[in-house]
C-alpha cells in the first residue's frame, strides 16, 4: 500500500534541496558585503535613509542593519503580516492574483529579504548580549556560509558540515581560553587603554580619551557588588544618556546623580536650587481620587455641594500633611499633582515635580537613597532620600532641566552629551553604548584577547593543525571553518588599503606553528606588529560570543532545505461555504475593485 500523496495548491511556490541552500548562502554573502567595509579603524561610513525620511550616517554594524530593516519592509510584510509587497521596496516584485492565493513571482528576491532578517537578528543578538562585535559577527557568518558552498556543490549533507562547524567552535573557544590574559579592573590606565582599543574603530576615536573616560566613570559608578567576586553592572536601567544639542563635545560629562527634562510645578513659588535636599518619591497622584467608572451624584441641597468640595479639599490637605510631616525639600511623583496640593506644598517651601517617568524615578531612588512610596500614609523616615548634595533646575537652550547631583555613593547616573548637531550626538551615543558595554564586559569578566585579527589567525592556525586528527569526511568542512576565521584580518587589511595577499601571507607565516599569538595587523597603518606593544585588545566575552553567534547561525541557515511560498487570502465572514456563482464585473464596477488590501 502506497503512502498518501500530499498534493499542494497550484499557486504554491516551492524550492528545495541545494538550490535553497545556495540562495541562502548568496543572501548571507550579500548582507556581509554591505557592511564589510565598516570593520576596523579605517572603516568607511554608510549614509542611510530611514523609514521616517531622516538620514543616518554611521559605521556601526547593528545600526546599519537596523536601518536596512526599516528601509526594506518586504521581509516583515511577507513573513508576518502576509500582505503584498509595496512600492517602498528597493526592487520590483510582481504579485499575481491566482485563485485564493498571492503568488510571489520574484521568489528569490523575497528569500534574500527573509535571510536579511536572519542576519539582522544575528547582529541584534550580539548587540544585546555583549554590546560590541556586531560587524564581526556578520562578516564571520557570511564567510562560514561562503566556504560551505563548495561542499554543498559536492553533495555533502548539511548535517555533516554543521557537525564539523560545531566541533570547530568548541576547539576555537578552547584556544580563546588558552591565549586569554587576566587584567586588573581597578587599574584605571589599563581599563582606559582597553576601552580605547575596543572602540578605536568608531567615529569618536578622533576625540581621544573622552568617550572611554565617560564609559569607565559611568560603569564604575553603577556597579553593584554581589559577593563572591561577582559584580553586576546594569547599563540599560541605571545609566541614562541625555543628548542636548549645543556646546562642544568636550563639555560632555558624567553626572554623579540624575538629570531629567522637567521643571518644578510652580516656577514662581517653588525654589529651583536647594543644597542637601530631603527628597520624597511617590508613585501615587496628589489629587482627589477619581472613580474608576463614571460616577453620578445627585445633590438635593446647595449645602451638600459645599460639603462635597470641602471633603475633597480635606482629603488633599491630609495627604499633604502626611508628606510635610517629614519636612521634605523636594517631592517628586509619577502621577498628577492638583493645584490645591501645589498650593500646600509651595506654602511649606517644598518644590514639587509631577508626571515623571517610572525609569527616571527608579534612577533617582538609586542615586539619592530614597524609597518610592505608593501611599503617603505609609511614609517612613527611612524612605526619605538624603544622599543628594544639590537639587537645581537649569535652563539649557529653550528647555528646563532638573539636576539631582553630587550624590553620596550613587548607583545610578546620567551622561550629559553636548554637540553641534543631533546627527553627531546620535553617532556619539551609539559609540558610547559600545564603550560602556566593553567596560561592563571587562568588569564582569576581566579577560582579554589580542585584537587586530591576531586572535582569529591564532584560532585558524590551531584549527588547521587539529584538522589532521579529525576523522572521516568532517575533516574538510572543519579545515574550511579554520580558513573562514581569516576573513576578519583579511577585511582589516582591505580597509587599510595595503597589499592583502602579501600581508595575509606574512601573517600566516608568523602564526603557522601556533605561536606568536599576539602578532596581528595595525588597523590604522596596516603594519604587522605585536598587539601587546600597541595595546590593541579585544574583550574575551565579545570575541567568544561573536564566534558562537556566527557559527551557530551559519549552521541554522545551512539546515534549511525547503522553502514553501503561498499566502492564503483572508476571506470575508461567511465566505467559502460553497461554490459561488462567478460574477461578471460591469463596466461601472471595474474601477471600484480593490485587488490588494491596504
Amino acid at each position: 500500500m502506497h503512502a498518501p500523496v500530499l498534493v499542494m495548491q497550484d499557486s504554491m511556490k516551492r524550492e528545495q534541496g541545494g538550490k535553497v541552500q545556495r540562495a541562502n548562502i548568496q543572501a548571507a554573502k550579500a548582507v556581509a558585503d554591505i557592511i564589510r567595509t565598516t570593520l576596523g579603524p579605517r572603516s568607511m561610513l554608510k549614509m542611510l535613509l530611514d523609514a521616517a525620511g531622516g538620514i543616518v550616517v554611521t559605521n556601526d554594524g547593528n545600526a546599519i542593519l537596523r536601518e536596512l530593516d526599516l528601509a526594506h519592509p518586504a521581509a516583515k510584510v511577507y513573513a508576518f503580516s502576509l500582505y503584498p509587497l509595496t512600492s517602498r521596496c528597493m526592487c520590483c516584485v510582481s504579485l499575481v492574483w491566482f485563485m485564493d492565493f498571492f503568488v510571489l513571482v520574484s521568489f528569490h528576491i523575497c528569500c534574500i529579504f527573509l535571510l536579511l532578517q536572519s542576519m539582522i537578528e544575528l547582529s541584534r543578538t550580539q548587540d544585546e548580549e555583549v554590546g560590541d562585535g556586531t560587524t564581526s559577527v556578520i562578516v564571520l557568518a557570511g564567510e562560514m556560509l561562503h566556504v560551505a558552498e563548495a561542499f554543498i556543490d559536492k553533495k555533502y549533507h548539511p548535517t555533516v558540515i554543521c557537525r564539523a562547524y560545531a566541533k570547530a567552535l568548541e576547539d576555537a573557544v578552547a584556544v580563546l581560553d588558552k591565549i586569554a590574559m587576566t587584567v586588573d579592573v581597578e587599574d584605571r590606565e589599563t581599563m582606559l587603554g582597553l576601552v580605547k582599543s575596543c572602540i578605536g574603530t568608531k567615529f569618536t576615536s578622533q576625540f581621544g580619551d573622552l568617550i572611554a573616560d565617560l564609559a569607565i566613570d559611568a560603569t564604575r559608578m553603577v556597579g553593584v557588588e554581589l559577593g563572591q567576586g561577582l559584580r553586576e553592572v546594569d547599563i540599560k536601567k541605571y545609566i541614562k544618556v541625555e543628548k542636548v544639542p549645543g556646546g562642544q563635545l568636550e563639555d560632555s560629562v558624567v553626572l554623579k546623580g540624575v538629570m531629567m527634562n522637567k521643571d518644578v510645578v510652580a516656577p514662581g513659588k517653588m525654589k529651583r536650587k536647594i543644597v542637601n535636599p530631603r527628597i520624597i518619591l511617590l508613585d501615587c497622584p496628589l489629587e482627589y481620587k477619581k472613580g474608576e467608572n463614571q460616577t453620578n451624584a445627585e445633590l438635593l441641597r446647595e449645602e451638600d455641594w459645599t460639603v462635597l468640595l470641602k471633603m475633597e479639599e480635606e482629603y488633599i490637605e491630609n495627604m499633604c500633611a502626611q508628606i510635610l510631616k517629614f519636612k521634605p525639600d523636594v517631592v517628586i511623583t509619577e502621577k498628577g499633582l492638583s493645584d490645591l496640593a501645589c498650593h500646600y506644598l509651595s506654602k511649606a517651601g517644598v518644590s514639587a515635580i509631577r508626571r515623571l517617568r517610572k525609569t527616571d524615578n527608579n534612577r533617582i531612588a538609586k542615586a539619592c537613597g530614597a524609597v518610592i512610596v505608593n501611599r503617603p500614609d505609609e511614609l517612613q523616615e527611612s524612605d526619605v532620600g538624603t544622599g543628594a548634595g544639590l537639587f537645581e533646575v537649569k535652563k539649557i537652550g529653550d528647555e528646563f532641566f532638573t539636576f539631582i547631583v553630587d550624590c553620596k555613593d550613587p548607583k545610578a547616573c546620567t551622561i550629559l552629551l553636548r554637540g553641534a548637531s543631533k546627527d553627531l550626538l546620535n553617532e556619539v551615543e551609539r559609540n558610547l553604548q559600545d564603550a560602556m558595554s566593553v567596560a561592563r564586559n571587562i568588569i564582569k569578566c576581566p579577560k582579554l584577547v589580542p585584537g587586530g585579527g591576531a586572535t582569529e589567525l591564532t584560532v585558524s592556525a590551531m584549527l588547521k593543525q587539529k584538522s589532521s586528527s579529525v576523522e572521516g569526511i568532517e575533516k574538510w568542512p572543519y579545515e574550511a571553518a579554520a580558513i573562514a576565521f581569516e576573513a576578519i584580518p583579511r577585511t582589516l587589511a582591505q580597509n587599510c588599503g595595503v597589499n592583502v595577499i602579501r600581508t595575509m601571507t606574512a601573517l600566516q607565516g608568523k602564526h603557522a606553528n601556533g605561536e606568536n599569538a599576539w602578532i596581528g595587523i595595525d588597523g590604522n597603518t596596516g603594519e604587522i606588529t605585536d598587539m601587546k606593544e600597541r595595546k590593541i585588545w579585544d574583550s574575551y566575552v565579545v570575541k567568544a560570543q561573536a564566534f558562537k553567534t556566527a557559527i551557530e547561525a551559519a549552521c541554522l541557515l545551512l539546515r534549511i532545505d525547503d522553502i514553501v511560498s503561498g499566502i492564503k487570502k483572508k476571506q470575508a465572514p461567511g465566505a467559502g461555504q460553497g461554490p459561488s456563482k462567478p460574477k461578471i464585473d460591469e463596466e461601472g464596477d471595474a474601477d471600484n475593485d480593490q485587488l490588494i488590501p491596504e
